[in-house]
């Protein structure tokens, strides 16, 4: 769960910083640009319209708006993952703008639960020119099934 107070009151250009620590995982599959790594935190809703299936994909390109703009991270980093392998996924210490808040009532489907009922739309903070591209962001739920701690900056 989100620690943090007033999540309702943030606003959009707000400076955020995110961590969560990082736990093991297993990587379930590995393409030519992203890996799939089976998610620790969260469970499936079984009354989604969605079909999650407990993964989480990770760009293998470093240099990718999705690698850059992604909250979380592995251990070791994606190009060095394989089928099968034991890592860690988690969120070092990361200052983000909040480039959207969302209020959603009823909490949103989004596949798995808790279903969140605040939505941020972040981007690194220092890259600001990612502001403007639609998917250069990445989401921070309230609630999350991740132990995440949101600090105000």
């Amino acid at each position: 769960m989100a620690e943090c107070g007033g999540l309702d009151d943030f606003r959009v250009g707000e400076l955020v910083q995110v961590r969560c620590p990082m736990v093991p995982a297993r990587v379930a599959e590995v393409t030519n640009f992203h890996v799939f790594v089976e998610w620790p935190w969260g469970r499936v809703d079984p009354a989604s319209k969605f079909a999650w299936n407990g993964q989480r994909a990770f760009s293998r390109n470093a240099s990718s708006i999705d690698w850059i703009a992604s909250l979380f991270r592995t251990d070791p980093e994606p190009w060095h993952l394989s089928p099968g392998q034991e890592c860690h996924v988690g969120i070092p210490e990361r200052v983000m703008q909040v480039i959207d808040v969302y209020h959603c009532d009823p909490p949103r489907d989004i596949g798995r639960l808790p279903r969140p009922h605040t939505m941020l739309a972040v981007i690194p903070a220092d890259h600001p020119e990612y502001a403007d591209l639609e998917d250069a962001c990445d989401t921070i739920e309230v609630p999350s099934a991740a132990p995440l701690t949101l600090t105000r900056v």
